[in-house]
């Protein structure tokens, strides 16, 4: 049997072009299942709103004592009725997270969304950026 080289070109570019393709859709699904509701926002950004909005305070008791964002409410993220609290709030509501730096309040977010919460903002920077920027804390 005579193989010619055209042919098995022929055959590997289609073959390419048939694996790229459903590639691609496989990717769009991807995304669209994918499509996060939280948000990161700036510390400025935060502070024309922040008189408005559920601003939640994820650190430990300590921490928010210390200096927080004025009208936040203190969730502990590390406590061991976080969920059961977080899950006693209005899930429609636009809601507002923030820690020290962002990691705290970024699982806190995913755990927010996780539990059905329809538009979520995460402190970019945490209130160490906010204090980077000079805007009013409670102390």
């Amino acid at each position: 049997m005579k193989i010619n080289i055209s042919n098995i070109t022929l055959i590997t570019l289609l073959w390419i072009g048939f694996a790229s393709c459903g590639q691609k859709q496989n990717d769009k699904s991807t995304d669209q299942d994918s499509a996060s509701v939280i948000s990161l926002i700036s510390a400025t950004e935060l502070d024309k709103v922040s008189d408005q909005i559920l601003l939640i305070d994820v650190r430990t008791p300590g921490e928010f004592a210390s200096g927080h964002i004025e009208n936040s409410i203190n969730i502990d993220y590390k406590s061991d009725d976080f969920k059961d609290l977080i899950g006693e709030l209005d899930k429609n509501q636009e809601v507002y997270v923030y820690c020290k730096v962002g990691g705290r309040s970024g699982r806190s977010a995913k755990i927010l969304e996780d539990m059905g919460f329809e538009k979520i903002y995460d402190l970019d920077g945490g209130i160490n950026a906010w204090e980077k920027e000079g805007l009013k804390m409670v102390k």
